[in-house]
């Protein structure tokens, strides 16, 4: 057959026209030959390649490079712009306060109507005065410290001299128990800033003043207590809250978890029930006037100057301007001069102040008289941890602040029993 002679296998080639078959090194020479050759025709032929990317992809592979060299440079504009924008925010608020607070001082004294009444039922009154504008010139010093000591504009303050030093250290070795960061004590004297500092407490002493003075180094409990509605205001015009803390209070829980921040003032109470610290109807009995023998009156026991959270607002640095005053032109005790400054409604040749107010729940912000006559004789109320207990009741506070410690933070169920109901 035709196919008979056929061999399987590559082809094999020939020199000449039928001559001798070339070796094996001639052929892989050849071949290296005619790829050189094709070689250059291709390169001559398609000097940019026989598969040239798209102009898309080139533009694609340019932009990655560029953006791979500039990633840096745009992260750091975009911090940059970031902190530029959270400036022009705290201008922005800062104009939005100071135009709120001037068109309340616009708005005071003018019988013009700023809102329209809406439906019955519905109309709420303004709750919350605008806080004031910081004014940090008022006192660098005390700006810096609040600045590192404060949580969200907020801390606790006490006032102290040498002659409660013992007290001072329980009351703020409970605040660090609880994980209060928040605090501050203002020296009034060198020992006690001393002794602060030797115990990490956060301290601050006042520049010189004759008039503080001299009543902050001798004064008892009164005098000193009287001080604090001269030294909060500079805190206040700082813009800065202040939970006022007299040092006779132990600390069990963080006070600022509890507390409305709706009013001018928010203070615990006197009072040792619902009816005397919230207020009810007294009715006055006069037989001698017959058919109107009863007259209905509105009764609320006292704010306690020793513990309250005051607001830096226009009403509250009034407030301490007036108190402070009065104190030191009348032979007064400052807890009075407190409550009537805030409760006394205006009238003929006088004028009222007009702060908002708040008062603490008993329960939680717990004076002596309600932890000592009525808390520690009921099993359901003996379970309730208070946020703070005041001792201000009792004269024996010392010895009572650390039954307090061993009732609610050591857990001894007969802590507070030795002690009678008051101070007999």
């Amino acid at each position: 057959m035709a196919l008979a002679g056929r061999r399987d296998g590559p082809l094999m080639l020939r020199s000449g026209g039928g001559g001798k078959p070339l070796s094996r090194g001639s052929r892989i020479a050849v071949a290296v030959a005619v790829g050189i050759g094709l070689g250059c025709i291709c390169a001559f032929l398609y000097p940019d390649g026989l598969f040239r990317p798209s102009a898309s992809a080139l533009q694609w592979s340019r932009n990655v490079d560029s953006t791979a060299c500039e990633s840096s440079g745009q992260v750091t504009n975009l911090k940059s712009k970031l902190a530029s924008l959270e400036r022009k925010n705290a201008e922005l608020r800062r104009q939005n306060d100071e135009l709120s607070m001037k068109l309340q001082l616009a708005g005071q004294g003018k019988d013009e109507t700023l809102y329209k009444a809406g439906p019955f039922g519905t109309v709420k009154a303004l709750r919350t005065n605008p806080t004031l504008i910081p004014d940090e010139s008022v006192n660098p010093r005390l700006a810096k410290i609040l600045e590192e000591v404060a949580v969200k504009k907020e801390l606790i303050v006490a006032l102290a001299n040498s002659n409660v030093r013992e007290m001072l250290e329980v009351w703020f070795t409970n605040i660090k128990r609880v994980g209060i960061p928040n605090f501050l004590v203002v020296a009034l004297d060198d020992n006690i800033e001393s002794f602060c500092k030797s115990k990490g407490v956060p301290v601050y002493r006042r520049d010189p003043d004759e008039g503080i003075d001299n009543i902050a180094k001798t004064g008892g409990n009164h005098a000193v207590s009287g001080l604090k509605f001269r030294v909060l205001r500079e805190f206040l015009q700082l813009g800065y809250s202040i939970l006022l803390s007299d040092i006779d209070i132990i600390f069990l829980r963080n006070p600022f978890d509890h507390l409305y921040r709706d009013s001018d003032v928010e203070s615990m109470s006197d009072g040792h029930n619902n009816m005397t610290a919230y207020g009810f109807n007294d009715v006055f009995d006069e037989p001698s006037m017959g058919w109107a023998r009863y007259a209905h009156t509105m009764r609320i026991w006292v704010y306690n100057s020793g513990f309250f959270y005051i607001r830096p607002t226009i009403p509250s640095i009034e407030l301490l301007d007036r108190v402070a005053y009065r104190l030191s032109h009348e032979k007064a005790w400052d807890q009075a001069v407190f409550n009537e400054e805030l409760f006394i409604p205006s009238r003929p040749g006088y004028e009222g102040l007009h702060a908002s107010r708040r008062t603490m729940d008993i329960y939680l912000f717990m004076n002596s008289k309600v932890l000592f006559k009525t808390v520690r004789k009921d099993a359901q109320l003996k379970k309730l941890k208070p946020v703070i207990v005041h001792l201000n009741y009792h004269p024996d506070k010392l010895d009572r602040m650390k039954a307090v410690v061993e009732f609610y933070v050591n857990g001894k169920q007969d802590a507070l029993q030795r002690f009678p109901d008051g101070s007999e």
